[in-house]
């Protein structure tokens, strides 16, 4: 009966040995994808995005007329997707609340996309605008739109 007992307890023991050398191990492997994890995000995080409205494809408004709109900053870019009954590129745009910007001589100069500033003034930077690739000479005001259009803003230097 004794030894019976006895290799129960000793059973039991190490049983719970294992059990808390198991944990250890997992908690520790645990912590090491945790941190990896957040050095990935800290390493792929473009901080001129840190402001931004939006951070993933997204589709705004309701008209007649859709367009997309992609936002290059930095490394990051995403679609936005604009229905809209606007005629041109300024109003659709001001429209969907995408852009800020100040009224000129040559319509809107486009300071901010996205919640994310580009100051010539501060860096160099501007909004280049794009349409199927190929760069705009007119203003977003004389940018005459149509269903399919694709265009750009890119955060250029």
């Amino acid at each position: 009966m004794k030894t019976k007992i006895l290799s129960l307890v000793i059973a039991l023991m190490m049983c719970l040995s294992m059990t808390t050398a198991l944990c250890g191990c997992n908690s520790d492997e645990a912590k090491e994808a945790t941190a990896t994890q957040v050095e990935t995000k800290a390493e792929t995080t473009d901080p001129l995005w840190e402001g931004a409205i939006y951070n993933e494809d997204v589709t705004l408004d309701k008209g007649a007329t859709t367009i997309d709109v992609k936002v290059k900053a930095g490394e990051k870019a995403i679609t936005v997707t604009i229905n809209t009954d606007a005629t041109n590129l300024e109003d659709a745009l001001l429209g969907a609340g995408l852009v800020e910007g100040e009224e000129g001589a040559y319509g809107l100069f486009i300071k901010k996309v996205n919640g994310i500033v580009a100051d010539y003034d501060e860096d160099q930077s501007y909004w280049a605008i794009y349409k199927d690739g190929e760069y705009l000479t007119t203003g977003a005001n004389e940018t005459a739109i149509t269903s399919g259009d694709n265009y750009e803003l890119v955060r250029t230097k």
